[in-house]
Order: C-alpha cells, then structure tokens, then sequence
C-alpha cells in the first residue's frame, strides 16, 4: 500500500508504529483520544526508526462526534508542535467542520462515504453520501483559493470598486473668493475629487472661480 493509516485507538500500540514505520513507508496517524504526551511518544517512536514522510490527523472519538467538541484550533498547534502535516478525521455531520478544518490549516480530510444512508451500517448515519462528498470537496477548494495569503492590496476585481468610495465634492454653487464651509462642501460619492482626509485642509479656503454645485474639489480650484 502507499500509506497507512493508524486510527485513534490504536496510537497508544507504539509496537505496531514501530513495525509500521520500519516499513519505511508514508503513514497517516489519528489522534483521537489522546494526550499531547501520548501524541509527542507515538510520533517520537515513529521518527526513531523512519525517516518516512507522516502526517497526523485531529480526531474526536465520538460517533456522530459533536461540533463543540472538535477543537479545530487544535490543528494549527498540532503542526507547528510535531512539524508534519495535520488533517482532521471527521465524524461529525454534515460538511461544516472540514471545511473550517481546512481554514485553520487542515492539509487532508478523512471523511466517511456511503452509498446511501438508507442502508444501515456502523457509520451510515453520519457518513456523506456521494452528492454531499462532492459539495465538500466543491467548498474545500473554494476555501483554499479564498484563504490566499496576507494582503491589503486591491486585486483586480475589487480596484473597479475604488471609484465608489467617498470624496470631497462642492454641493452648492460658488461665487469666486467664496469661502469653502461645511455647507458647501461634502464626502460623497464617487471617488473623483480629493481624499476626506483633507476636509479640514479645504475649510476656510476660497474658491479661485466660479464652481457649479456637484464639481468633485480639487486643490486647483481653491487658494
């Protein structure tokens, strides 16, 4: 097999690990019900005899397992902890918890299928059907675009959005050396005349010329 899988009840057998691990090949390890020490002497029993790829899943041992007992948190410590990729198995249900899984940092997803929750089994009732597989994975890679990286910078879609924001705008009409006052100037839409930040720059100035009610304010028109 290219991976194996050591579910939750079975990472205390660190013989089995041992014997899994001498294999050499890559494993994947459910954490459900254990201590963080329990976790820390599994994976150290692992590392002494392999240096194969593993990854640990967060798992609560409870069937259907409630969401206020997931702990997701959990999983972005679990990989700084250990240094290894982390997933969650998932036995909750519906597809909520992976997907926020997957926003914390979650890299695999166990997930129960069934053909059908009709035909009574140990884990039908809270496996996912095909349909609702799919929509997991449909919302999974969504998540995984939307999470991007840091950035305060406008992307493409959202700079066509930039002239829709407030600035300073003469709402009645001017004479020249009229005073600029709070009455005759006002952040408004679109974006077209200068920042709101210089409000209290344009106050007291006067308008060089006459200016028509709804021109957006530029330092060119004021002294």
């Amino acid at each position: 097999v290219p991976v194996y899988k050591i579910a939750s009840f079975e990472l205390v057998d660190l013989p089995l690990i041992r014997r899994i691990a001498a294999t050499g090949t890559s494993t994947i390890i459910s954490t459900g019900m254990a201590t963080l020490a329990e976790i820390d002497e599994a994976v150290q029993a692992f590392r002494e005899v392999s240096e194969a790829s593993f990854a640990l899943l967060k798992c609560t041992s409870a069937y259907p397992a409630p969401a206020e007992e997931m702990n997701l948190k959990t999983i972005p410590h679990l990989a700084k902890a250990f240094n290894c990729p982390v997933g969650i198995s998932d036995h909750t249900l519906g597809i909520s918890v992976p997907i926020g899984a997957v926003a914390v940092g979650a890299s695999i997803i166990e997930k129960h299928l069934t053909l059908s929750r009709d035909n009574e089994s140990l884990d039908s009732n809270f496996s996912l059907e095909p349909e609702e597989f799919g929509l997991m994975v449909e919302s999974v890679r969504t998540i995984e675009k939307a999470l991007g990286k840091v950035s305060y910078s406008s992307g493409a879609k959202e700079s066509q959005s930039v002239m829709f924001r407030r600035s300073l705008f003469v709402v009645e009409d001017m004479k020249a050396n009229e005073e600029f006052t709070e009455d005759n100037v006002r952040s408004i839409r679109p974006a077209f005349g200068l920042h709101p930040r210089y409000m209290n720059d344009v106050l007291g100035q006067h308008a060089i010329k006459d200016i028509d009610r709804g021109t957006p304010l530029q330092w060119d028109l004021m002294a």
